[in-house]
């Protein structure tokens, strides 16, 4: 059923991913923060047209988090969904074989920034949810949180989480920007241990 919910919607799915894949959503670059807004706002129809109770764009000391989500039964476990929507800067843009905002597909795949980290997987599990949500199959409750700064390391969502702790709550969390083994390998990342680094200078005489 799912198989024929995908062909059936297989144009419409491809209009709206190279949609977002459009939006030059480059939180490193701070004359694309019109774009940011205009991909969270994006994300948020997308979210209440798949079947969400509510999707809001709440803003942050940086850029916004969307957030939305669907409650079936509070008595029933809860996924919380992570994804980001920025992407990395373009350049050096003479490396590109096009524009890195025009998406194309060249023999099965798609190409343009942000297909592949993160828009794409962060797309999937919108699709998902709509399918769910259309044939009445959703078992559990779902909520998103949509970040915009991931690329810049999160900066603004460690207070913003901890602002909206209750919210947030949920059972478990599921995150699908993470590696693949191979293309003819499915892969499942059970847990992420985070991110330390530091700068060393050294001086000498």
């Amino acid at each position: 059923m799912i198989k024929q919910y995908i062909e059936s919607n297989k144009d419409r799915f491809l209009d709206e991913l190279f949609e977002v894949l459009r939006i030059q959503s480059i939180s490193a670059v701070a004359s694309h923060k019109g774009d940011m807004v205009k991909c969270a706002e994006w994300l948020q129809n997308s979210l209440l047209s798949a079947g969400a109770d509510k999707a809001e764009v709440m803003p942050t000391e940086g850029n916004p988090v969307v957030y939305a989500e669907k409650i079936i039964d509070p008595s029933l476990k809860t996924v919380l969904i992570y994804g980001h929507y920025d992407v990395m800067p373009v350049d050096p843009i003479d490396l590109w074989t096009n524009d890195p905002f025009e998406p194309i597909i060249k023999d099965g795949r798609i190409y343009a920034r942000g297909a592949n980290d993160d828009k794409g997987q962060m797309f999937m599990q919108v699709k998902a949810f709509e399918y769910m949500v259309q044939n009445s199959t959703l078992p559990c409750n779902v909520k998103f949180m949509l970040e915009g700064e991931e690329e810049i390391g999160s900066k603004s969502l460690y207070k913003w989480c901890a602002d909206n702790k209750e919210m947030l709550s949920a059972d478990v969390i599921l995150v699908s920007d993470t590696s693949l083994l191979a293309w003819d390998t499915p892969s499942v990342t059970c847990g992420l241990r985070g991110l330390c680094y530091m700068e060393v200078e050294v001086k000498g005489q």
